[in-house]
């Protein structure tokens, strides 16, 4: 998995005065858990555009004050009218142990039903993961070349993919094909004609 580099600065004051001079700034608060201790940070905001603002999921070389950490944003929240981030969690991760993360779908192939007229939906873009940070891939390919009209790919027929434990439910559909109005339309037009070759 790809890792960007991230940079920021111990926070000593933890109280609300100083959360709002750091957001006036446009820093944002962080916290980093999963270590021997909580640390509590801040970052611009504009950095996150490549972790946030993206399809991706990727490792953090986290940077804090000359003190390197590898680490994973958790959890992120935003302002509910503007949209600006309020807060970040992120967790600490060490080789040797499990972590939990979503993973991106990257969906392959042409579906048969597709070319029959069909509809791809992709219902899951990530999917929940427990594996050793050395197992973590960049996305997990599903193939839906043999995908016909009305069918789906659930999270169980993507088990046995090495090094990762799916959390999702089994019975989850991660891609289907659905049939389409002109789909239908060209099926009742079929079923006339046969009735009036009879």
């Amino acid at each position: 998995m790809k890792s960007v580099a991230m940079f920021g600065n111990r926070r000593e004051d933890l109280g609300k005065v100083s959360t709002k001079s750091l957001r006036v700034e446009g820093k944002v608060p962080c916290v980093l858990y999963g270590g021997d201790d909580h640390v509590h940070f801040s970052m611009y905001e504009p950095d996150f555009k490549l972790l946030v603002y993206t399809p991706n999921t990727y490792k953090v070389k986290l940077d804090i004050d000359g003190k390197i950490y590898s680490a994973m944003l958790k959890d992120i929240q935003f302002h509910p009218v503007n949209e600006s981030i309020l807060h970040a969690d992120f967790q600490e991760i060490q080789d040797g142990k499990t972590v939990e993360i979503g993973i991106p779908v990257k969906v392959v192939g042409n579906s048969v039903g597709v070319r029959a007229g069909g509809k791809l939906l992709v219902k899951a873009k990530k999917l929940r993961v427990k594996a050793l940070p050395s197992d973590l891939p960049d996305f997990i390919e599903i193939n839906i070349e043999n995908l016909e009209i009305g069918k789906s790919i659930k999270v169980g027929e993507l088990a046995g993919i090495p090094g990762l434990t799916l959390l999702d439910s089994p019975n989850n559909p991660v891609v289907s094909v659905k049939t389409t109005r002109a789909v239908q339309e060209a099926a009742k037009a079929d079923e006339k004609d046969a009735k009036k070759k009879k």
